[in-house]
């Protein structure tokens, strides 16, 4: 009876239904940095500056009167709290595009390169992880779909593993698509 081994259910992601395809379901947070748009780093510096402009902004209009050592704590607070809050805006614009909550098609132009080009290295297709599987699939069920919740409490994804919710085939089959031509057309 001690070697028995329990399986462990597998728990799939649930799929959502939206207006655009779904990317990734738990991206790793240096490809959620990495597919970025120009926009989102736009929105997100507005967003950084909007709380330090504002409080300026207010005192301009509406003296506290505590001096010049009283303005600088309250002006370095309102920084790192717009700095914050930029980020995670930054970070919210990014990901929702994996999630398919809004325009997508540069992001999947670019996840079927990177991804195509892995199969082609032979390379694992999410990163190497020195955690077991179980370990792996606790930290995809804590971080899936996390980035809808950004706003309540920030919780990323660091972790290398295999389940993120998308059919994995259609790299392959793309892989294979572009080895034949290659093949063809060296004949």
């Amino acid at each position: 009876m001690g070697d028995v081994q329990r399986q462990r259910p597998y728990v799939p992601a649930r799929t959502l239904d939206t207006e655009f395809p779904l990317i990734d379901s738990d991206p790793h947070f240096r490809r959620v940095l990495r597919y970025a748009r120009r926009e989102d780093y736009a929105v997100g510096a507005a967003t950084a500056a909007a709380g330090p402009s504002l409080m300026l902004l207010w005192e301009r209009i509406a003296p506290s009167y505590v001096g010049k050592g009283g303005f600088a704590p309250i002006m370095r607070l309102a920084g790192v709290i717009g700095i914050t809050a930029g980020f995670l805006q930054f970070y919210s614009r990014s990901i929702f595009r994996f999630y398919g909550f809004s325009e997508n098609q540069r992001e999947r132009e670019m996840d079927m390169r990177e991804m195509v080009d892995k199969v082609k290295r032979n390379e694992p297709l999410y990163g190497k992880s020195t955690l077991s599987p179980y370990m792996q699939g606790v930290a995809s069920r804590n971080s899936r779909y996390a980035g809808v919740w950004l706003h309540i409490i920030p919780w990323f994804n660091f972790v290398n593993h295999e389940q993120h919710g998308v059919d994995t085939a259609k790299y392959y089959q793309q892989a294979e698509r572009e080895l034949e031509a290659e093949r063809t057309k060296t004949l």
